[in-house]
């Protein structure tokens, strides 16, 4: 005869499950962070910036403050936040986290005492993360995680019990960054932008010239890096259109940029085909190529959306990555080694080969960028892009030619992908195909997404969190894969708008309404 357990036996069993569960996710991460070296990479860190004697420290707090984030999470899901509750859950997630690093500890001890070779199983391994992931195979230090991961979950708890009784973290997080983005939109440029016309446009001269005059102050580092940001700059807005605007998902979007990089590098080089036309005559070529392979893309995928149109874009980029890259196409396209000596603007027989040259070059490219994106997206153009990214079947039974739209969407964001790859090919005196795979594409979606869709200062601050940040901290270059993702993860789940979003998308995504206004080019007649 079978017999069932209490109701009150089975509830209790599922809790400390979910108690337990906590303390054996941070338990993984930990272990995934060491073999990724980042206890490491942050006891650098904390020995560079706060000239600490040891590497050791940092790591430890790093376990330390994984220790404390598994407490923190089983404490969340004690009834009423009790005291009593909080600590116990947090001891048993700081017991799970001990155990399993313990338990990692012995195994990978035990195998090196019997002499295997762990890094011929994982290459990535170091002898620090080594060193991390079995202690040292000594015992007080094996006794000291125990003891430091018990601590800090069970402190971990007591906090968070006494604390969100308020908020909980997600909501502290949530809240700061909504303030922060609202106070960007509502600080004084950014209201002036939205009021008088004479105020926008004192602005824009003024941010204009602080533009023009800050290059001959930077030197050539910074003038290389803020030139790179611009280019990325000028790509993010090109994407806007099609994402933002249009709300087609492009992940092949380094293809029109490398299309008007080897534009530029093929005309210009003496090599592979010796033609070396000047820079100012290959400049549009390699916009109209761009926008011609934009529109070529676009009439086999018109009928696709979602995932299928970026499937469809990912496989169109890689096509024209690996064709460059050919070792068939070589004599024609440069191969994997590319294109040397690529040719550069000249204005009034003065050649821009420097840094501080080619950034003013730059500047001049995002505000033409800027301006012609600012008017298409107050135009029935502009109109017909944002109601088919709302609904693209509403908005085709409305009168709009949704085929028609997207094409133009494709051509317009492609012709300034474009104008961003001579640009690069000609700075950089050289193209190459690795300079044109998908982590471009990734790159420029990234910002465009954390920036803020169909924001132009969005756009303008995602381009320096994603690409001037790392220049500043190059030591984090290795794990900016891995930022990339975590950044993403959190925006999306505490500010899915962007850091600073458009007036349309933040009240889209907030629920509220917006008076409806007919523009005066669009008063009267379909789109």
């Amino acid at each position: 005869m079978a017999t069932t357990r209490p109701a009150s036996q089975n509830e209790g069993t599922v809790r400390v499950r979910s108690f337990v569960a906590p303390g054996l996710l941070s338990a993984a991460i930990a272990i995934f962070a060491i073999l990724l070296g980042l206890p490491g990479l942050a006891g650098g860190l904390a020995q560079d910036w706060f000239d600490l004697g040891s590497r050791a420290f940092g790591a430890w707090a790093l376990i330390a403050a994984l220790a404390i984030w598994g407490g923190a999470g089983a404490a969340r899901k004690v009834e009423g936040r009790s005291w009593a509750g909080a600590v116990g859950s947090g001891l048993l997630a700081g017991l799970a986290h001990a155990l399993v690093m313990a338990a990692v500890t012995w195994g990978l001890g035990s195998l090196i005492e019997a002499g295997a070779d762990i890094r011929h199983w994982l290459v990535q391994l170091t002898p620090d993360a080594i060193g991390l992931l079995t202690l040292g195979r000594a015992a007080w230090q094996a006794a000291l995680v125990l003891g430091l991961s018990l601590l800090c979950a069970s402190f971990a708890g007591t906090m968070l019990s006494y604390a969100s009784r308020r908020y909980t973290w997600r909501e502290h997080i949530s809240g700061w960054l909504q303030r922060l983005g609202d106070r960007l939109a509502e600080s004084p440029p950014a209201q002036l932008l939205g009021k008088a016309r004479w105020a926008r446009s004192a602005l824009l001269v003024i941010g204009l010239v602080i533009l023009l005059a800050a290059p001959p102050f930077l030197g050539r580092y910074w003038s290389n890096t803020l030139g790179t940001v611009g280019i990325y700059v000028m790509l993010g807005l090109g994407l806007n259109v099609v994402v933002g605007m249009a709300g087609l998902l492009d992940l092949g979007y380094a293809a029109f940029f490398a299309i008007g990089g080897y534009t530029v590098a093929l005309l210009t080089a003496p090599q592979p085909y010796g033609i070396e036309l000047d820079f100012w005559v290959v400049l549009p070529i390699g916009i109209v190529l761009a926008a011609a392979a934009g529109v070529l893309l676009g009439i086999p995928v018109l009928r696709m959306r979602g995932d299928y149109l970026a499937i469809v874009t990912l496989g169109f980029g890689e096509i024209i990555r690996l064709l460059l890259k050919s070792d068939a196409l070589t004599p024609y396209t440069g191969g994997p080694q590319g294109v040397l000596a690529v040719g550069g603007p000249s204005v009034f027989g003065y050649d821009l080969t420097s840094q501080m040259s080619f950034l003013y070059f730059i500047i001049l490219g995002i505000i033409l960028v800027a301006f012609i994106t600012t008017r298409i997206r107050s135009s029935r153009v502009g109109r017909a892009w944002m109601a088919m990214r709302e609904d693209e079947d509403v908005a085709e039974a409305m009168g709009i030619h949704t085929l028609k739209y997207k094409l133009l969407a494709f051509a317009v964001g492609a012709a300034f992908a474009g104008l961003g790859g001579v640009i690069y090919a000609s700075r950089n005196k050289y193209a190459g195909p690795e300079d044109f795979n998908l982590l471009v594409s990734v790159n420029v979606l990234c910002l465009v997404i954390i920036g803020g869709m169909g924001s132009i200062p969005g756009v303008v601050m995602g381009a320096i969190v994603l690409k001037g940040l790392p220049e500043v901290l190059r030591e984090l270059d290795d794990y900016r894969m891995l930022a990339f993702g975590a950044l993403l993860i959190v925006m999306m789940i505490l500010r899915p708008e962007g850091l600073w979003p458009s007036k349309r998308i933040r009240m889209e995504l907030s629920g509220a309404s917006e008076p409806p206004e007919v523009p005066d080019s669009a008063s009267e007649g379909r789109p």
